[in-house]
């Protein structure tokens, strides 16, 4: 699910620093030329419009999760019982507080570095499983700062983080707990976060019990899903910035690692990895230059840097769907 023009759907957070017409790097004179002025539309209207779409398909989609009636289809489902849309309530606004903080903590770091941003860019998706692909920022002018490359980058994943945290708890506090021997169907990978939370909210569970989320909760859970695909140290996500800002040109070795381990786990566990190693070397795998390359980040922002990688580790799960 979000970044800086950066964004592909499904939150791969992007920050494209385009380069030159001589070749230089983000740095240069005329990187630093003034961005031209986005439209009335572009600014305004275009975002509106695209967060007013995302919440009646998210509002789908929850609304869709919750219907035990026969299986037709969510188009079916909107057409006979369009009254239970509002069943979708708690989904959708759980799973939208958190893309939208995500978002605005790109957006806020932007204003305060003064980098000209676009207001978030939802984009509406089917309503099959949870009726959005994320949203995007885009970046009007170059980053030509490491620390402002750092700040903008880290800011989205971490603010998510904390409210998916809070969330989760709560749809945690609304879950159940089932035979596990009775579900069927879709079972969701357990990140060490979510397996810790849920022994301190709802205890030990014998062998043969299982937790059925709350749609809150599965907001909540797709939200730390998305938090450790952003963090992928790979060129152009909020997690290759965060290395590159960190770590320099060794944040391309960083990506290179982790491509073989995506590959092995798409083979051997979820085939999604397949696809996100596939368009990892379309994005790139090395950040592109930023002009201050040499300018140390200072001991807070490394901090924050280790905390980042501890999130990810946190919330990475390496087969995050199965069917059973």
């Amino acid at each position: 699910m979000d970044g800086f023009e950066r964004k592909e759907p499904l939150t791969s957070h992007h920050l494209v620093a385009e380069p030159a017409e001589d070749g230089t790097a983000q740095g240069s004179d005329s990187a630093r030329e003034e961005p031209t002025e986005a439209s009335f539309f572009s600014k305004w209207t275009l975002p509106i419009i695209l967060f007013l779409l995302t919440v009646f398909t998210t509002l789908w989609a929850g609304a869709y999760q919750t219907y035990n009636g026969p299986v037709r289809g969510p188009l079916n489902f909107l057409i006979t019982s369009p009254e239970m849309l509002w069943r979708g309530i708690p989904f959708a606004s759980a799973l939208l507080f958190i893309l939208t903080t995500h978002e605005l903590g790109h957006y806020v770091l932007s204003k305060i570095h003064r980098v000209p941003a676009s207001l978030p860019l939802f984009i509406p998706g089917l309503p099959h499983f949870i009726g959005t692909f994320g949203a995007i920022i885009r970046m009007r002018g170059p980053i030509l700062s490491r620390r402002a490359l750092f700040d903008i980058g880290v800011a989205g994943p971490l603010a998510g983080f904390v409210v998916a945290v809070v969330v989760l708890i709560i749809g945690l506090s609304l879950s159940t707990v089932v035979d596990r021997t009775a579900t069927i169907g879709l079972q969701l990978g357990e990140p060490l976060l979510l397996q810790f939370l849920s022994w301190l909210v709802i205890g030990p569970l014998p062998p043969e019990a299982d937790v059925l989320l709350h749609p809150i909760g599965f907001a909540a859970w797709f939200g730390l899903f998305v938090t450790s695909l952003n963090l992928l140290p790979i060129g152009q996500l909020d997690g290759g910035h965060v290395a590159y800002a960190l770590w320099g040109r060794r944040q391309r070795t960083m990506a290179l690692v982790f491509i073989p381990i995506l590959l092995v786990l798409g083979f051997v566990g979820w085939p999604g990895w397949l696809l996100w190693a596939f368009m990892a070397g379309i994005w790139g795998l090395g950040h592109p230059p930023v002009m201050d390359p040499y300018v140390p980040l200072g001991r807070n922002r490394t901090i924050v840097g280790w905390i980042a990688l501890a999130v990810f580790v946190l919330t990475f799960v390496p087969v995050p769907f199965s069917f059973h």
